[in-house]
């Protein structure tokens, strides 16, 4: 049932008209930079957690913060629970890393639940522990945030055949080896 009710919700994102222009993309490095990647991830996907525990900050360290590459983090929820932290993420709307990160490095202290209620309320309740302040409902309850959520999903199946969490697109190529850090780092430095 929360499948279906996730892909009606991908569906009116599809037909939605909402504006989401004034969004800010989740970036880090140079916006300039030689090499961009798009991540795809879902917020309550193991293995993206994973990427952002092993593989990001070797990557933030040699590529990111040097200039040389710059990563842009794009939606792509696998359920309710991931759809819901995804808007809370681009809630501050400033483009900022912070919430996804702590999200992600602490992803088993709130994906848990039987149901969109259940988990919903362990998300509210890790971000007051965590001090990040947003007003929950109105995070998950904004329609530009929602659309731009959405769209994000959208983009990477039509744009880049994503089916999968997580998906690495670089320079607008879908990579694909085994994701890690060694193999990444090899397919970026032919980039440079």
């Amino acid at each position: 049932m929360k499948k279906i009710l996730f892909f009606i919700l991908i569906f009116l994102g599809i037909i939605s008209n909402s504006n989401s222009e004034d969004i800010n993309r989740i970036v880090v490095g140079n916006k300039d930079a030689k090499i961009s990647i798009i991540a795809f991830e879902s917020l309550t996907c193991s293995h993206c957690a994973d990427f952002h525990k092993e593989v990001y900050p070797k990557l933030k360290k040699e590529y990111l913060d040097t200039g040389l590459a710059k990563i842009e983090f794009r939606h792509f929820p696998l359920d309710i629970a991931a759809f819901n932290a995804s808007k809370v993420s681009q809630c501050k709307n400033d483009g900022d890393s912070n919430i996804l990160n702590t999200l992600f490095a602490n992803q088993q202290k709130w994906v848990k639940g039987n149901s969109a209620e259940e988990a919903n309320k362990n998300l509210k309740k890790f971000l007051t522990e965590e001090g990040i302040n947003v007003d929950f409902e109105a995070c998950i309850n904004n329609k530009e945030i929602e659309d731009f959520v959405l769209n994000d999903r959208i983009d990477g199946v039509k744009n880049f055949k994503v089916n999968a969490t997580p998906t690495i697109i670089i320079n607008d190529k879908k990579f694909e080896k085994t994701l890690n850090y060694k193999n990444l780092k090899k397919a970026l430095e032919k980039l440079i």
